[in-house]
């Protein structure tokens, strides 16, 4: 206080009453915290005032959705059209992608391999998707005596590719009863109320799937892969046992597959976004990826029907992808990794 007197009478008698009581507040200020002063105001209060240095820190730099992907691992999880069921080979597989990839059909030929060998992604990758599996198998217990699918994420997985809920309306078990049917037959229409009952609880499931995925692997993005229609979109003639309105009533089914899994890809999206979080979820809408390559064309992208008569079942590999079907996918794929969700992703350069 004695400093602050003595401060007071020299402001007086060298600048005037005016200047006294900004002088004082700044003083008393400066007693309750670090002092903080002009150039123009040192030269005024003389020895002991002090000037900040301001030190200018750029902000961070956000990563680009390919820098996001890359950064860490790709994980590769699923039913069979990631698997890779409609290319795989007992002989030339058997080895692929781990244990289990007998059981799995985890093949060579699956969209995986193209996708991981046209990038660099700093940890690698792995296919742990499996021929057949649900959504209970991705959440609580894998097939075949595989751990469930989110078990192999890691904290430092940046990309995770994936392909789920067909087995869970039980597709193959569908196209089966539209194939074994008598041709005048209303069978394979007949289903439509089961379907539609199973499809109503997709939602909570992948919503399920989505969010243990993020939890396992906060920085991830997530790129849901959704279902190629399987036949065209005016079909002229049947193919299979298949009449062109149950190709029709199929393709339908398809689509409103797809349909609920894009809904749920951006009810979980939404909420990462509006919480900042690191991580995306991002709907690749792959219906129409095989337009003009459907069953029955010239060239398709599937593996036209076999049949086990003996059960009577159609084959897993039915309906799957083929190596062109798979090579499509890869692209899908490809250009959503570089182009990213639509908005930004919350990751920055260290």
């Amino acid at each position: 206080m004695v400093a602050l007197a003595a401060l007071w009478r020299r402001i007086r008698t060298r600048r005037g009453l005016l200047l006294a009581v900004p002088a004082v507040v700044l003083v008393l200020a400066g007693a309750l915290a670090v002092p903080l002063a002009t150039t123009e105001q040192c030269r005024l209060f003389g020895a002991g005032c002090r000037v900040p240095r301001i030190q200018f820190v750029p902000p961070p730099t956000r990563l680009t959705p390919l820098e996001a992907a890359v950064r860490g691992g790709y994980i590769a999880l699923g039913d069979s059209y990631s698997s890779g069921e409609g290319t795989w080979d007992l002989g030339a597989d058997r080895a692929y992608a781990g244990g289990g990839a007998e059981d799995c059909h985890r093949s060579r030929g699956a969209y995986f391999s193209a996708v991981v060998q046209g990038y660099r992604f700093a940890l690698g990758g792995n296919l742990w998707a499996c021929s057949g599996a649900r959504i209970a198998d991705v959440l609580q217990g894998g097939r075949h005596g595989e751990p469930a699918q989110v078990e192999r994420l890691r904290p430092d997985t940046s990309l995770v590719t994936l392909t789920i809920g067909g087995n869970d309306i039980g597709f193959s078990e569908i196209v089966t009863r539209c194939v074994v049917k008598l041709p005048w037959s209303s069978a394979c229409r007949d289903q439509d109320p089961d379907i539609r009952a199973r499809m109503s609880a997709l939602p909570a499931g992948l919503g399920s799937v989505f969010e243990q995925i993020g939890r396992r692997a906060p920085k991830a993005r997530i790129i849901v892969l959704g279902y190629p229609r399987p036949f065209p979109v005016r079909p002229e003639h049947s193919v299979d046992n298949i009449a062109a309105a149950d190709q029709l009533y199929l393709n339908g089914v398809v689509r409103a597959l797809d349909d609920v899994i894009a809904a749920a890809a951006r009810r979980a999206d939404g909420g990462l976004a509006a919480a900042g979080r690191p991580g995306t979820v991002e709907f690749v809408d792959g219906y129409a990826a095989f337009d003009g390559h459907e069953l029955g064309t010239a060239e398709p992208y599937l593996n036209a029907l076999t049949i086990d008569f003996g059960a009577p079942a159609v084959e897993p590999r039915s309906f799957h992808p083929n190596q062109l079907g798979y090579r499509s996918f890869a692209q899908l794929i490809d250009r959503q990794i570089q182009a990213g969700p639509p908005r930004p992703v919350y990751q920055y350069r260290r």
